[in-house]
């Protein structure tokens, strides 16, 4: 086990913003920490890091694990160019190889901009930088503290390509938290927070299984008579369509089956985290 918490516990006066978190990370994982603002998330990874001490409870690593963090808000100086950045932190550290640098700009594509200053590049420019830096020491767990906050798709697709390659190749644990749930999808172990507390674990597809129905939208010439020959209180209905909600992708399968004559069109959408997080937290906004 290469990262355990025991009741892990955070107190801010009256307030519990951590309450008892037990977790389990193996090496060469990805875990997501999902959950609404004000959640605990960032609370959490605060006192991973060590930024925060815990009121309670015991964070234990494997002997001489190395950590790496890419926070929400950059601390890389605008004024000075990508390789001075990086060099300076670099020097920092005991035992970096002298060309750790130029090793990361080729790995991460970073060599057309290491002359340009931090604050001119683009979103995903700067994010790339910002994970080179969080890698220079060479970490066992990389830290994700919502690293796509504000990029659009193509960029988000891009880094993410970049982190699930560096989890590959190195054998990387990844910690993110995020409010992009189908950055989770791919996560091994899920963990669902909510008022300091866990509301659920597991994998993505696990998740699923568990909190998100399926929804099934059919077109038909009779809604009542399929109503009624399927036996199930509709979530939504128009003069042509009816939409239920299904525990199950057979279900769904056997309404169709069953009901063929009645049905002109269909629409299925498997459950997804969105909807898995929507019921564990409630639609209200925070």
């Amino acid at each position: 086990m290469l990262l355990e918490t025991k009741h892990l516990t955070k107190r801010f006066g009256n307030k519990i913003a951590v309450n008892a978190l037990d977790l389990r990370i193996t090496r060469g994982s990805f875990t997501a920490l999902l959950g609404p603002n004000g959640a605990g998330k960032s609370t959490t990874m605060n006192m991973l890091i060590g930024l925060s001490r815990p009121t309670a409870g015991t964070i234990i690593y494997d002997h001489h694990a190395k950590l790496g963090v890419v926070f929400q808000g950059s601390v890389l100086d605008n004024c000075l160019t990508v390789r001075e950045n990086l060099q300076i932190r670099a020097d920092q550290y005991h035992h970096v190889p002298a060309d750790r640098v130029a090793t990361l700009s080729q790995q991460l594509g970073l060599t057309n901009f290491m002359q340009q200053r931090y604050g001119t590049l683009s979103g995903g420019q700067k994010r790339r930088v910002d994970i080179a830096r969080a890698l220079l020491n060479d970490p066992d767990v990389l830290f994700l503290d919502e690293p796509t906050t504000g990029l659009d798709i193509q960029t988000r697709h891009a880094i993410w390509t970049l982190i699930q390659r560096l989890q590959r190749d190195r054998q990387l644990t990844v910690i993110l938290t995020t409010h992009y749930l189908d950055e989770a999808d791919n996560a091994d172990h899920v963990v669902v927070i909510d008022h300091g507390c866990v509301l659920a674990q597991g994998t993505a597809a696990e998740i699923k299984i568990r909190y998100a129905a399926d929804i099934l939208t059919v077109t038909t010439p009779d809604v009542a008579q399929l109503i009624a020959q399927v036996a199930l209180q509709p979530t939504h209905q128009t003069r042509s369509q009816v939409t239920f909600r299904l525990a199950t992708m057979q279900a769904a399968l056997d309404i169709l089956t069953m009901n063929r004559p009645l049905i002109s069109n269909f629409e299925f959408r498997p459950g997804t985290l969105d909807d898995a997080f929507l019921a564990l937290t409630g639609k209200e906004m925070r």
